[in-house]
């Protein structure tokens, strides 16, 4: 990478002020993005998957530890940018103008997936693109390393129990086995959010549930959380409650953030 021009410059030559609109902060420190691609575990050859590249801090640490990328901007300004850096790492980087939002990834990615997705997620989507993801799963992903808000990561890896378990971390624990690789502060960024961020890992877990029936048993419990479930879901499973209760060995006196995730699963099969 030492030929390519820095971060900076490339910014000032395209004007690419991040936009708070979209969420933007750019991990300029070649050094940190270095490190994500690490924690994802990038080997030569491997198909990677990122969204909202911005300039391409990120994108330039992946190729250069050998990965192929397919790249999901929405950003037009940074289209030109990405474009330079394609050309300097010839048929390894493919650039795609969408919103990832609405992408149909397994469509994009053709016949590539499943692949590694490793992002620098913009903070105002970083929830809504992960349960996206977790509800295709592995086919299309085989790893997931993103960078969110700390305090979205801390209920993304919250135990029951812990005051920040909810139906996010039920969700993510369910479908994937999470784990938090490092926190970065926020003068990292350009321009510093008012947030420390952490990156997490995501590995695929090998059991079956639908997260389509997760979704709704979790809004009904954590939706009140500080009713006891038997007044909390009782409009999900009416006169059944009770007898499900018993049979998945939960306490109708329990509240939503002291029940495991398997239970939460096993309830969601009787939804």
């Amino acid at each position: 990478m030492n030929d390519l021009p820095p971060l900076r410059d490339v910014i000032e030559a395209h004007g690419l002020g991040a936009k708070k609109s979209l969420g933007q902060h750019f991990l300029l420190d070649l050094n940190l993005t270095a490190k994500i691609a690490r924690a994802a575990d990038i080997r030569e050859g491997d198909a990677v998957l990122e969204i909202g590249p911005g300039p391409g801090g990120l994108t330039r640490a992946l190729l250069a530890a050998g990965a192929h990328v397919t790249a999901i901007e929405r950003d037009a300004r940074c289209i030109d940018a990405l474009a330079e850096l394609a050309a300097h790492y010839p048929g390894r980087l493919d650039i795609i103008e969408a919103d990832a939002l609405s992408a149909d990834e397994l469509v994009l990615l053709s016949d590539n997936a499943p692949v590694k997705i490793v992002a620098n997620l913009p903070y105002n989507i970083s929830t809504e693109l992960l349960i996206k993801w977790l509800k295709v799963g592995p086919d299309l992903w085989s790893s997931m390393t993103l960078m969110f808000q700390k305090e979205v990561a801390d209920r993304i890896v919250a135990a029951p129990g812990s005051r920040t378990y909810g139906r996010l971390s039920v969700i993510a624990q369910a479908a994937s086995a999470p784990l938090r690789a490092f926190n970065l502060p926020a003068r990292a960024f350009t321009p510093p959010p008012k947030v420390v961020s952490s990156v997490v890992t995501f590995s695929p877990v090998a059991r079956e549930c639908d997260l389509f029936a997760l979704e709704r048993v979790t809004a009904a419990a954590f939706g009140q959380r500080r009713k006891m479930l038997r007044s909390s879901l009782k409009n999900l499973f009416s006169d059944r409650l009770d007898q499900i209760l018993a049979d998945v060995g939960v306490d109708p006196a329990q509240r939503a953030e002291e029940i495991t995730v398997e239970q939460f699963i096993k309830l969601s099969e009787r939804a």
